[in-house]
């Protein structure tokens, strides 16, 4: 592998892409595979001779960031051309060029190139996930319309089995970093690449320009070339006058480079990879068709145990908005000894997240259209968090799908659980992550995701098991609620919670008042969630609800169920309890829970202006419920 000797500059452009875009986003564009036909074969000639020492610019960029339009106007009012390394994944999205941009480049006569799909690290992923990455990238593109020969490296990283790749994907040529002689590094390196390139694919050149660089680094960069003679592919990646990111440089900065570009002796042009590499236009290629779905865990490295370069294998940071997330592998974990942390600062909007890496297949989970899934996650946080999901279609277009209702905040390892809908048609992968949207700190260990068609439901708990969450409300979760916890109520009434340490037992209980009664209720709930704050429970068993309680007024039992949909209904309510000065245990069987329930969630109701003080809540199924007491 040959990276940039400016490994600062790589890993920046590394953390840049390893961010996912906005969730609002389709984060690729969907394309039909059209299998390559034979016998295609469009002209791009090899160069003619040109005049001794002939020197060749070529102008790169990368990423298709849409602020790259602002050098493509430039370009175009001198007459000059360039090359624009595409990931397919990437076009039609906010911040990105359109289909509409690229065509307007090829009319000017810019050439577009391949990217990979969704830009990893390809030093990093399996044979058949890089050949998707190259091979899909060019079938992409070339459904869109453009003629695709050449082919650039992300972040530089590239080895012998690449190339190999590369080739048979059919590309004529690809480009690496850092091989090129600039005050930056490489002292020793040659001044530019011979023409033809000894290797075509991994032609050499200088370091990415970056915001350090200055118009006397990219002048100098032309003149020592010019001295012998060579090729000299310079690569751009932002400009703009406003973008924050090492990777850019203004369009000032730009103008005053190619206007003076433009002047140099007619020994000295400007010209695409294509045109300088030639070949004909190879037959397509896909890569291998995506895993088809297995059984059991779906989740790959799914303990984040396996760690490359200091991050878990498979996974990858994503979130969008403006906050500052800052991920780290911290030790133990909930089992093993890794898991990953994520703070947040700086909050504004978006959220952040460690998800499943958005790939063609070699990581993210593989599903099937019209599927649901049962995801889960073990988390410690100090702030609410709720699962976000994405699914990919085609050949690698990823696409915000849906969030899970929120997980109250964890001071110890909870396990978070949800059944996603059913996967929409044409979907074949998903990924997911418990995120974070404010300010705070969340630590992830031990994911899964389980096909529901395949899953055997778990057994029945022992007899006799409480089968509350956090049944004596010690544990504190977000706000004034403790962990598993939340407000029920309706109607016109002022309902006020609060811990208290009047406890039943131990040191904590919930206290409710009521003010301005009007109408309707308030309680305090199990969290009606996904399944895990809420007590899970079996269709047609009856179950015996209990809680230690002090009232001012009279109370009574609300119930709800969890619905095969994962809908919370009202179900039932229970007698009216007596006012109570101390501590009383309150107590209530149930009818046959309803066909398709597979949650219940109750509490203790205030129906009038009043204090009640809650502790100890217990749920059994009858067939073995202890004695009250």
């Amino acid at each position: 592998m040959k990276l940039s000797n400016r490994t600062d500059q790589v890993d920046q452009h590394r953390t840049f892409k390893g961010t996912i875009p906005d969730k609002w986003f389709t984060w690729f564009s969907t394309v039909v595979v059209v299998l390559a036909f034979a016998g295609v074969t469009a002209g791009i000639t090899a160069p003619a001779a040109q005049a001794a020492n002939p020197t060749v610019v070529t102008l790169t960029f990368d990423d298709a960031n849409a602020d790259q339009l602002n050098a493509a106007q430039t370009m175009q009012s001198l007459g000059l051309v360039g090359t624009f390394f595409t990931p397919s994944g990437f076009i039609n999205n906010p911040n990105y060029m359109t289909t509409s941009d690229m065509q307007g480049l090829v009319a000017n006569g810019n050439e577009i190139a391949g990217h990979t799909v969704t830009h990893p690290d390809l030093t990093t992923v399996t044979a058949d996930e890089a050949t998707r990455q190259i091979c899909n990238d060019r079938v992409n593109l070339s459904n869109l319309g453009f003629t695709i020969t050449d082919f650039a490296y992300p972040f530089a990283a590239e080895n012998a089995s690449l190339e190999t790749i590369v080739k048979n994907c059919g590309f004529n040529s690809a480009r690496n970093l850092g091989d090129i002689k600039t005050r930056f590094s490489c002292a020793g390196c040659p001044l530019a690449e011979t023409i033809p390139p000894a290797n075509p694919y991994n032609t050499a050149a200088p370091d990415e320009v970056d915001n350090t660089w200055t118009l006397a680094d990219l002048q100098n960069s032309v003149t020592q070339a010019e001295t012998a003679g060579g090729w000299v592919q310079l690569t751009f990646h932002h400009i703009s006058a406003t973008s924050t990111d090492p990777l850019n440089i203004t369009p000032t900065l730009f103008n005053q480079f190619a206007t003076w570009l433009k002047t140099r002796p007619a020994t000295t042009t400007v010209k695409t990879v294509a045109q300088v590499i030639g070949g004909t236009v190879k037959p397509l290629v896909s890569g291998p068709p995506v895993p088809p779905q297995g059984t059991g865990n779906l989740v790959k490295n799914p303990s984040l145990e396996t760690l490359v370069n200091g991050v878990p294998q498979c996974w990858a940071a994503g979130g969008y908005g403006a906050n500052t997330p800052t991920f780290s592998v911290v030790t133990p974990g909930h089992t093993g000894n890794v898991a990953e942390k994520l703070v947040v600062s700086g909050y504004v909007d978006g959220d952040a997240k460690l998800l499943p890496a958005l790939d063609l297949g070699g990581c993210s989970p593989t599903a099937t259209a019209g599927h649901t899934y049962n995801i889960g996650a073990w988390y410690q946080s100090t702030t609410n968090t709720q699962f976000e999901l994405y699914y990919r279609t085609g050949l690698g277009s990823w696409t915000y799908w849906t969030s899970s209702p929120w997980f109250a905040a964890a001071t110890t390892y909870q396990k978070a659980t949800w059944t996603t809908p059913p996967l929409p048609s044409g979907a074949n992968g998903i990924s997911f992550g418990l995120n974070l949207f404010s300010n705070g700190t969340i630590t992830t260990d031990d994911y899964e995701m389980f096909d529901v068609a395949t899953v055997t439901p778990p057994p029945p708990p022992p007899a006799g098991t409480n089968l509350v969450q956090n049944p004596s409300l010690e544990t504190a979760g977000a706000g004034s609620f403790p962990q598993c916890w939340q407000a029920g109520g309706y109607g016109t009434n002022t309902a006020a919670f609060s811990t208290v340490s009047t406890a039943h037992t131990g040191t904590k209980a919930e206290q409710l008042t009521i003010t301005g009664y009007a109408s309707g209720d308030a309680k305090l709930l199990p969290a009606m969630d996904s399944g895990s704050c809420a007590p899970p429970a079996i269709a047609g068993h009856t179950y015996s609800v209990r809680v230690w309680y002090t009232a001012t007024a009279v109370t009574q039992f609300v119930l709800y169920y969890r619905d095969a949909s994962g809908t919370w209904v009202y179900w039932t309510s229970g007698p009216w309890l007596a006012a109570a000065s101390t501590y009383t245990q309150a107590s209530f069987t149930t009818p046959a829970l309803p066909a398709g329930a597979t949650a219940v969630s109750f509490g203790l109701s205030l129906f009038n202006n009043g204090t009640v003080t809650t502790d100890d809540y217990a749920m059994f199924d009858t067939v073995g419920a202890p004695p009250l007491g």
